[in-house]
């Protein structure tokens, strides 16, 4: 029975190895697989083989392994790659208005989050970028930011005179103006030798950065600010979308809707364990001291950064900025 057992199986896998997928979609993502974009990117291409009866293959490419972090948008162009989850910095050269995301303060909350990135808001940007040659599908979450140096920042003042380094970004280039801080460009994979050498005095980050990369090493206080936010916007070659299938198209998108609610899912869990995590290095090595601003504390650093909203009018639309403000 077992040998008999053993021949079915080897001939089951056999047949199901020789059975090719018909359309074979390639996933580009610059991070490790085992994040929530990551973990989201694997279970999109499950959920579309299962959808799809395995007519549809999407083959991951994490890590950078298929294009870097400025490559990707350039490849769906040329339809050498199908899909990426660039990060909102990646589209404001081609959609100015995505500067919307950089402003601080932005957000009061993650259920007001989802409801400018899910409602009238996130459409219109959508609709932008899908203007500008690509398939804009979904957003994707990186968490909201917080703020470390190497000395508590309860009120605005606490960052007169510290370098900070930033994003290429004008919005967040005057949001640390607005405080008195100086912001200092530099690539992401530079920021811990920065940090160490006092090149910088902070940074902002999500805790999932900030943990992964260490830079609790090189920094003595976290301010839990919630200031900012990051995210991703999924992406499709428009080019490959217009020649796939549309019998198979509607499975391909309940596959991204399902995977939009994992990956949020996941970057919020991932949230609290980091947290959680950070808490217990700063309570073992005493090397990092994590504060949480006061509903008065942060209504002040909330004032003083918002002064810089009319500056951006012009480029990302008053109209937009206040239908993001007004959003429920």
């Amino acid at each position: 029975m077992t040998k008999l057992f053993k021949i079915v199986a080897a001939a089951t896998l056999l047949v199901s190895s020789a059975i090719a997928a018909e359309y074979t979609i390639k996933l580009t993502h610059v991070v490790s697989p085992n994040t929530p974009k990551g973990m989201g990117a694997d279970f999109f291409a499950k959920r579309v083989g299962e959808l799809t009866n395995g007519k549809v293959e999407v083959v991951v490419f994490p890590n950078s392994q298929l294009y870097g972090d400025g490559e990707e948008m350039k490849a769906l162009k040329l339809g050498n790659a199908h899909i990426a989850m660039p990060s909102f910095s990646k589209f404001t050269s081609i959609v100015p208005e995505m500067q919307l995301f950089d402003l601080p303060f932005l957000f009061r909350d993650k259920e007001h989050l989802y409801k400018v990135l899910d409602g009238e808001v996130g459409k219109i940007l959508k609709d932008k970028v899908t203007a500008k040659g690509f398939v804009a599908l979904d957003y994707w979450d990186a968490g909201f930011k917080h703020l470390s140096a190497n000395k508590p920042l309860f009120k605005p003042e606490d960052a007169s005179g510290l370098k900070f380094r930033i994003m290429s970004s004008h919005v967040l280039e005057a949001q640390f103006k607005a405080v008195g801080a100086n912001p200092q460009v530099l690539p992401f994979s530079e920021v811990y030798s920065a940090l160490q050498q006092g090149v910088v005095d902070g940074a902002e980050n999500p805790l999932s950065n900030f943990y992964t990369k260490k830079f609790n090493e090189v920094q003595s206080d976290l301010t839990l600010s919630d200031h900012g936010y990051l995210g991703y916007l999924v992406i499709m070659s428009e080019s490959f979308w217009k020649k796939f299938p549309n019998d198979l198209k509607p499975m391909v998108l309940q596959a991204m809707k399902e995977a939009t609610e994992y990956e949020r899912k996941l970057a919020s869990e991932d949230d609290e364990a980091i947290l959680a995590k950070l808490k217990e290095y700063a309570k073992t090595s005493g090397n990092l001291k994590i504060h949480t601003l006061s509903a008065e504390q942060k209504a002040a650093w909330q004032k003083a950064m918002e002064a810089i909203y009319p500056k951006f009018y012009g480029v990302i639309g008053e109209e937009l900025i206040k239908k993001a403000q007004a959003a429920k």
